[in-house]
């Protein structure tokens, strides 16, 4: 009997059921109480290479409390949340502490190759040296709410990390 070898073309798996992100984007609560910092909402949308969008992409984030700390029992500062049929995701989470407030992404999607592994810094910040600086910033859309579009591949691409 011939055994099978997994090899470098086969995508990322298993596949995840739409339920796997649900309940999982809010990052504000713990255990029923509210974290301390102010509360932000990021959303975005996420589209391939010709502008279309994808659905049912997994998107994690991990990021500081509003200390910027990350080993705060207090504040989990991981999330889940999956794009909707126009390639739409949000969070419900609260703005890092620090001096360049971030929020790290992991994407998982069937078709990629790999896990894609972005950065996103809250407006203002000044980002000298970093190459396509600008796609890594949200843009701010009202009081509390940040706006991060990623573009897997072509022009405007979303810079994207080694592991």
């Amino acid at each position: 009997m011939k055994r099978l070898v997994p090899t470098a073309e086969m995508t990322l798996g298993p596949f995840f059921p739409r339920e796997f992100a649900l309940g999982a984007n809010d990052l504000t609560q713990i255990d029923g109480r509210r974290v301390d910092g102010e509360v932000i909402e990021v959303g975005g949308r996420v589209t391939q290479l010709d502008g279309k969008p994808l659905d049912n992409l997994v998107l994690e984030i991990w990021q500081a409390d509003a200390h910027g700390r990350y080993d705060n029992p207090d504040f989990f500062g991981w999330g889940r949340a999956a794009t909707d049929s126009y390639g739409i995701y949000s969070f419900k989470t609260i703005r890092p502490g620090g001096t360049a407030p971030s929020i790290n992404f992991l994407l998982l999607y069937s078709g990629l190759m790999r896990q894609l592994q972005t950065v996103m810094y809250l407006e203002p910040v000044e980002l000298e040296g970093v190459p396509h600086a600008q796609r890594l910033v949200a843009k701010r859309e009202g009081a509390s709410r940040y706006r991060f579009d990623i573009r897997l591949r072509g022009e405007g691409e979303t810079p994207f990390f080694d592991d």
